[in-house]
């Protein structure tokens, strides 16, 4: 029985994605596990795991095709199976069009049986529109690019508009940087002929100023990526859909920062604990407490969710990405600390796995490694609540009368006022507070 890879669903309100790279090619050996492909959705490149072990018998589209959720992009079998794509073509063809959001929706929550938000998510399908609004610009000032694509591009030191794309109007693939480096470039060598015109020594110390000067007070229409269109869309529709309320609280860490200072002590540099490992801990923790922070709200009923499923928001060039430590609960904070620091080197080396970024029930925005001591953070739909964190601030407090030194934490909640109240908001704030002001229950 022939396995089928279909293209995944890596957030609610995803309709589609795109094939930028087949990594394993028709009669390649796979095993289950291995990556298959590599996906550009609206947040990121995502590589894609093969389900099963076999051969890869046949692609069902082509890079830099648009691929709705759920249809099969590639077909794996035994080695001496035979598959009729061409009969695996006309079954699978219709079927991406209206089923295959709906169930892995469902799949995710134990108690939502309602798929009534798949149609609504489904009806920007038209989204393909998406791809143009990036690649017209092809002569602007910013050449339309996938993000790892531009990120190699970046470190290798290279402007990215000398490449050449073969994706979809001319967008530049990951392979096109990759093809573009691997070959020798004698054009780069024209710029240097080019000073030899310079030699007007006279005029040219009159020229330089004035140029950047016009420049910068022009205006300059900078097209949206498909990851700002995509943040643009969810957050007015949060802001605009969901009645949040905001409540925050400080923090007394002087305890979680000692504890922190010596377990860090006792592990190599790539095992330290940051402040945020704790506190996700923390807001996991208090979530088994409070389980309607931990839900999201769905039309005449509250689906609470059967896991704790803690994202955290990462900035990345050009928006933020969310990775997902999942089962938060149930998991030691050197755990914690272990999954973060693997999904956010996949982040930012361009590498990201759909298992990082899809699933999230709870999310937390920590802003303290800019020096941010206090913001409030939008609700990422179809979620409750998220947290807002600043940094920890050594500030002058009173203690038993006296004004002594101490380490302060501000935090804020945003949640949903169809799914919970102020009160109970207010208490789930206090749990994350006794976590962080006890530090030693966390590691219980």
């Amino acid at each position: 029985m022939p396995e089928l890879v279909p293209m995944p669903k890596l957030g609610f309100d995803m309709a589609e994605g795109t094939l930028v790279r087949k990594v394993k090619k028709d009669g390649e050996t796979i095993n289950k596990g291995d990556v298959i492909a590599e996906i550009e959705t609206d947040k990121a490149t995502v590589e894609v795991e093969s389900p099963a072990a076999g051969v890869v018998k046949g692609w069902m589209v082509e890079e830099g095709q648009p691929v709705p959720v759920g249809a099969v992009m590639a077909v794996i079998g035994a080695a001496d199976e035979v598959v009729d794509l061409a009969a695996l073509r006309g079954s699978a063809s219709p079927a991406p069009a209206a089923p295959a959001p709906a169930p892995i929706v469902v799949s995710r929550d134990d108690q939502a049986q309602n798929g009534g938000s798949a149609p609504e998510t489904k009806a920007p399908a038209p989204a393909p529109a998406a791809a143009p609004v990036e690649a017209a610009p092809t002569g602007g000032s910013d050449a339309p690019a996938s993000p790892i694509a531009r990120k190699m591009a970046t470190e290798a030191g290279v402007d990215i508009r000398q490449i050449p794309g073969t994706g979809p109007g001319g967008r530049i693939t990951k392979k096109d940087v990759e093809t573009y480096l691997a070959a020798p470039h004698p054009a780069a060598a024209a710029p240097v002929s080019a000073p030899a015109a310079l030699p007007v020594s006279a005029p040219a110390a009159a020229r330089p100023a004035p140029a950047p000067i016009v420049v910068s007070r022009d205006d300059q229409e900078v097209p949206l990526t498909r990851m700002r269109q995509t943040i643009a869309r969810r957050m007015t529709e949060s802001k605009q859909t969901v009645p949040q309320f905001y409540i925050n609280s400080e923090v007394d860490m002087e305890a979680a920062m000692n504890l922190r200072k010596q377990l860090n002590a006792l592990v190599s540099e790539d095992q330290k604990l940051s402040v945020n490992d704790f506190i996700i801990k923390a807001a996991a923790l208090a979530l088994r407490e409070f389980p309607n922070l931990n839900a999201s709200f769905a039309g005449d009923k509250v689906v609470r969710k059967g896991h704790v499923n803690i994202g955290n928001a990462v900035a990345i060039e050009g928006g933020l990405l969310t990775v997902v430590v999942k089962d938060a609960d149930q998991k030691s904070v050197a755990q914690i600390a272990a999954e973060m620091k693997a999904m956010v080197g996949r982040v930012r080396a361009g590498k990201v796995q759909g298992a990082d970024i899809e699933g999230s029930t709870f999310s937390i925005s920590n802003l303290g490694m800019f020096d941010a001591e206090h913001f409030i953070a939008i609700i990422n739909p179809p979620e409750a609540a998220i947290l807002a964190t600043g940094t920890v601030k050594q500030v002058p407090v009173v203690k038993d009368g006296a004004v002594v030194p101490g380490q302060r934490l501000m935090i804020t909640i945003s949640a949903d006022h169809r799914v919970t109240d102020g009160a109970e908001a207010a208490k789930f704030l206090q749990a994350v507070k006794k976590g962080l002001q006890e530090p030693l229950r966390l590691l219980l």
